[in-house]
């Protein structure tokens, strides 16, 4: 197999950020970055709140956020009067958990791809309700149709009361066929969270299209908001039992509001996100995703040669648009979460290397991702010097 060709970087494109020079960032999918346009026009929102608060909270701000509500829910294909703006993917999956009754006899049925937080909040719901969590292994790689198989295979009709699906999964970066998924579990009456935290401004998404009870996708990570910006979308069905976890003012007028106002939140990332967008667009939306899905193709290549991969345990995203790949690392290494944070941060101490490094399956897997500030040469270097990292941290 062919080294792919990198991409040819987009002009100016890291000069748009305020990533440390000194610093190969290639974690994007972990926080995101800010651009800094973005960052001061949430600084001025800052200042205009500190220039009179009262006047800020009190006059007009429902307005404003309801505005920023339907840019965003546009952008994702979205319902604006079924989706509310919350700090991020968690924080949804803990509103939809709080708002889906559950019975001793009752289950959640996860994935082994589902994200750490989300599995936790699940068995917390379930401890606290009598219910149980089940996981289904998903097989990396897989067809579509297997995977569908899989998890249709695994619902339980009349005691699965919840499916949290990934549309994008973090730790192993493979996209699922959630539209199917979500049609065969609703065939049995069983509602589908999709949890599509990577998927606003890296995948094309039609939100309505896939008819799920509940999605949810973080704009902080790809699409360039401020950190604390995330899109929730529920079923028409689903509307009038949403139950915010924090009682405030509003709670009277029902979702969205009543789960959008929380007092003295800081509002300034949500009312900013649009500015996230608007240079994604500036970037050329198309022209982003191109240069993010080759790079990280390229990353994902020239590391595995390096670490003597073979091709076939190399995973391949089923969908071209996929800007996070992820290597397998030698056996034994990071096999368990404290192991992977303590690999992830001796690549960052000693290489100055930003990866994500987690533990699935019983191995370790190290997860590139790409963004438009990054370049080919950060991942040839990464590329020659972890192998003896790796060799040493092993002695």
């Amino acid at each position: 197999m062919s080294a792919p060709e990198p991409p040819v970087t987009l002009p100016g494109a890291r000069l748009l950020f305020s990533i440390d020079p000194g610093v190969s960032y290639l974690n994007h999918g972990a926080f995101g970055a800010v651009p800094i346009g973005v960052q001061r026009a949430q600084q001025r929102l800052r200042d205009e709140i500190e220039s009179n608060p009262l006047r800020f909270f009190a006059q007009g701000l429902s307005d404003r956020v309801i505005h920023t509500r339907r840019h965003l829910a546009s952008f994702l294909g979205a319902d604006p009067e079924l989706s509310a703006l919350v700090p991020n993917t968690t924080t949804a999956v803990a509103l939809v958990l709080n708002s889906v009754r559950l019975e001793s006899a009752d289950e959640v049925l996860l994935t082994d791809h589902s994200y750490g937080a989300v599995a936790l909040a699940a068995r917390r719901r379930c401890r606290r309700a009598g219910a149980t969590v089940r996981t289904v292994a998903l097989p990396m790689p897989a067809s579509d149709a297997e995977l569908v198989s899989r998890v249709r295979t695994a619902l339980r009709p009349g005691r699965t009361k919840l499916l949290i699906i990934d549309q994008l999964s973090s730790a192993t970066a493979m996209a699922l066929p959630v539209r199917e998924i979500v049609a065969a579990a609703q065939k049995h009456d069983i509602p589908v969270l999709v949890d599509a935290a990577h998927v606003p401004g890296m995948l094309p998404v039609d939100v309505a299209s896939i008819r799920a009870d509940f999605w949810v996708g973080n704009l902080h990570k790809w699409a360039f908001a401020p950190r604390g910006t995330a899109l929730l979308s529920v079923a028409a069905q689903w509307r009038r039992r949403m139950e915010p976890l924090i009682v405030s003012w509003d709670q009277d007028q029902g979702y969205p509001h009543a789960v959008e106002s929380q007092g003295t939140l800081d509002y300034t990332p949500w009312l900013a996100a649009p500015a996230g967008l608007f240079t994604l667009r500036s970037l050329g939306w198309d022209d982003v995703r191109a240069h993010n899905a080759a790079l990280a193709a390229y990353g994902q290549w020239v590391v595995a040669e390096a670490l003597e991969v073979p091709g076939d345990d190399l995973p391949q995203p089923a969908d071209p648009d996929v800007s996070m790949r992820v290597v397998p690392l030698p056996a034994g290494l990071a096999t368990t979460v404290p192991e992977a944070r303590a690999l992830r941060q001796h690549i960052a101490d000693k290489l100055a290397v930003e990866t994500a490094v987690n533990a699935w399956g019983g191995r370790g897997l190290l997860r590139l991702s790409a963004q438009v500030y990054n370049r080919a040469d950060e991942y040839d270097r990464l590329a020659e010097r972890l192998p003896a990292l790796l060799h040493d941290y092993r002695a």
